[in-house]
């Protein structure tokens, strides 16, 4: 299995590899930049101005294997990120064995949008799943970020199931 994947865009070569402890701080930017979106389109749901994970849960997740994440830079500088978690489900009732790959967070800095950054770090999950033997990849997406889901259905990803509510 290789941590490294190369590709250019727009000029520029963009390496995505392993997140490590050093990428921490611009981590917890970038779950900042989630954390808003998710504000803006649930206030109902979500508080403002708070990261996901603090930053011992984050050296915890960094060292675990089966919850990498992926991390996009140019020079040095982590332009964006997937969180990963593998699952392998075996000897379930009802649901056939399968290992899966399921993106818990893709985020691509507010600054580097639009340069193909996303793409880059889907396109190494991707791969990276098939070559760790996943039967699929699969994630969720709030449906008040119709730019996420356009770029989920530009992947090639489709709907598995809804989640549905109603408000009481």
């Amino acid at each position: 299995m290789h941590s490294l994947f190369n590709r250019k865009v727009e000029g520029k070569i963009m390496l995505v590899r392993r997140a490590e402890i050093k990428d921490i701080e611009k981590i917890n930017e970038l779950l900042l930049q989630v954390a808003m979106v998710h504000h803006y389109g649930r206030p109902d749901l979500f508080k403002a101005n708070c990261r996901k994970y603090k930053n011992d849960e984050l050296v915890e997740i960094v060292k675990d294997d089966n919850r990498p994440i992926f991390v996009a830079e140019d020079d040095g500088a982590v332009m964006g990120y997937a969180f990963c978690v593998i699952t392998d489900r075996k000897d379930d009732n009802v649901l056939t064995d399968m290992k899966n790959l399921y993106i818990d967070d893709l985020c691509v800095d507010e600054n580097m949008r639009d340069k193909h950054v996303g793409t880059v770090i889907y396109d190494y999950v991707k791969k990276y799943a098939k070559e760790i033997g996943c039967y699929n990849l699969t994630l969720n997406v709030w449906s008040c970020n119709e730019s996420a889901q356009k770029f989920y259905e530009k992947q090639g990803l489709k709907p598995q199931k809804t989640t549905m509510e109603m408000i009481l």
